[in-house]
């Protein structure tokens, strides 16, 4: 990590200097476990749980929906009642409900430790990034958010690397009983070794909380249900109609209340509604990638997991690397022009992707992973730095908390754009006599490589795959136009 997160001499003596290692392995453990369940996708569907193919985006994107919709209400409550207890008390929620993911004997229960692990993180998160700050001089907050942001990203990818190594050798509840030890250590680790900085006069807006986690939670679910259930069907219409209504009512009582949890008021700050829709734009496309790219490198490329899992490093790498001199690139081109690029190259990245089948060698598709991460490393610095410096120092916490929820919802939008997409075209191109259900039921159904059906099944998902990723890559395209006007209206301002 930079060395720009070395702390500076504070009144909490020598012990505040293991936070910056303390608080980025935190952040690095909650993300990682975002990205890890996506490698164990094939071994929990050929399961005695027999998931549908909606369960499966929902055992996926519950963790990420619950740790968004509370990431915001999480920092406000750092804020209030101290960053510290915020962070230990999401590191024990964070172990308590991988253990019960790791015991679950059917998915509802599943479900219900997924939700419960991501609202653990939604606390550490806002938590890690205030106390970051508290022991980094001024000077260096830039810096310090930078390292933020990579180990965020860092997390997903090392998850992908880690969750293929325990999945290689050991069943998918191997994978949430390895986090159980981890959050346990963190949890002692933080409670030794981090400081408690002044609480703030965080409001704890339990009603405009409320909306925004039931709006959330209505529109994931009007877009995982829609293909199982219809896009025209009542159930996924009034989905919508719902969110709709509850993230109105929502912006309403934060225009009204004294003391909201997220005021819509700051949306008129460029520098905060741009840099939240860029965080989710650039997140949308980085969990786009990893719903689909460990499911392809198994299932067309004939990978293990651990081969899927060491696949995605190049993107891991590059992240590391760009991310640390992008500030530069900002210093020198703009921050307009870095992050519009970033963002582009994100979705170049995944229309190359788009072309990769069976044929297409590893190298190249490295690479074109590698742009990913050139766009990635470029964009979420200044976007992180936009968002948390545009507000004051008293609202730290809600200022993180809304970093790290838009990215958390871009991630959730991502996976559940990206993996509707892939299963309406990939039942829609089933051949006749194959079984219908999740890419892996289907191919375990026609059993013997190099038989016509099993051929034929696994052309209809190469195919499922390109258009789910060109699907991405046009959202990411028109965010980034969207993004780059902001920051023109900021610059102007």
């Amino acid at each position: 990590m930079p060395a720009t997160l070395s702390p500076a001499p504070s009144p909490h003596g020598t012990r505040s200097r293991g936070v910056p290692w303390a608080m980025l392995t935190a952040v690095l453990v909650a993300q990682s476990l975002v990205a890890a369940i996506n490698l164990a996708i094939p071994l929990i569907s050929a399961s005695p749980l027999h998931p549908s193919p909606s369960q499966l985006l929902w055992i996926v994107d519950t963790y990420v929906i619950v740790f968004a919709g509370l990431l915001v209400p999480a920092g406000a409550l750092g804020d209030r009642f101290g960053s510290k207890g915020a962070l230990l008390s999401g590191l024990a929620l964070f172990a308590a409900g991988t253990a019960l993911c790791a015991l679950a004997p059917n998915v509802p229960l599943l479900l219900a430790g997924r939700g419960i692990s991501g609202a653990g993180a939604a606390l550490v998160m806002p938590a890690t990034m205030s106390l970051l700050l508290y022991v980094t001089e001024p000077r260096r907050h830039g810096g310090a958010i930078a390292s933020w942001s990579a180990a965020v990203a860092m997390g997903g990818l090392l998850g992908n690397t880690g969750g293929a190594l325990i999945l290689q050798y050991l069943p998918w509840q191997g994978l949430f009983w390895a986090y159980v030890p981890l959050g346990v250590v963190l949890l002692a680790w933080a409670a030794r070794v981090a400081p408690r900085p002044p609480r703030g006069g965080a409001a704890l807006d339990v009603p405009g909380s409320g909306l925004l986690m039931a709006g959330l939670l209505a529109l994931l679910y009007g877009i995982i249900e829609g293909p199982s259930h219809g896009w025209s069907s009542p159930l996924v219409l009034g989905a919508f109609a719902l969110a709709s209504l509850m993230l109105a009512a929502f912006a309403g009582h934060g225009l009204r209340t004294a003391h909201p949890v997220l005021d819509p008021r700051l949306f008129r700050l460029p520098a905060v509604s741009s840099g939240t829709l860029g965080l989710a734009a650039t997140f949308f496309g980085m969990f786009a990638l990893f719903f689909v790219n460990a499911q392809f490198l198994q299932y067309v490329k004939g990978f293990s997991p651990l081969e899927a899992g060491l696949g995605v490093l190049p993107v891991a790498v590059g992240i590391m690397v760009f991310t640390r001199r992008s500030l530069a690139w900002a210093a020198r081109l703009g921050r307009i022009r870095t992050v519009t690029a970033g963002l582009l190259l994100i979705a170049a990245g995944l229309a190359a992707l788009s072309t990769a089948d069976a044929g297409t060698p590893y190298p190249l598709y490295a690479l074109w992973l590698l742009v990913m991460a050139l766009g990635c490393g470029a964009a979420m610095p200044s976007l992180s730095g936009a968002v948390v410096t545009a507000l004051p120092q008293e609202k730290a916490g809600v200022g993180s908390g809304l970093n790290a929820a838009a990215r958390e919802l871009g991630a959730a939008l991502g996976i559940a754009v990206v993996g509707t997409a892939l299963s309406v075209r990939f039942s829609a191109r089933l051949p006749q006599g194959a079984a219908d259900g999740s890419p892996a039921q289907a191919l375990q159904a026609a059993r013997g490589p190099g038989g016509a059906v099993h051929t034929e099944v696994l052309s209809a998902y190469t195919d499922a795959v390109s258009l789910a990723y060109r699907v991405a890559a046009v959202v990411i395209v028109v965010l980034a136009a969207a993004v780059a006007a902001g920051l023109r209206r900021e610059r102007r301002s």
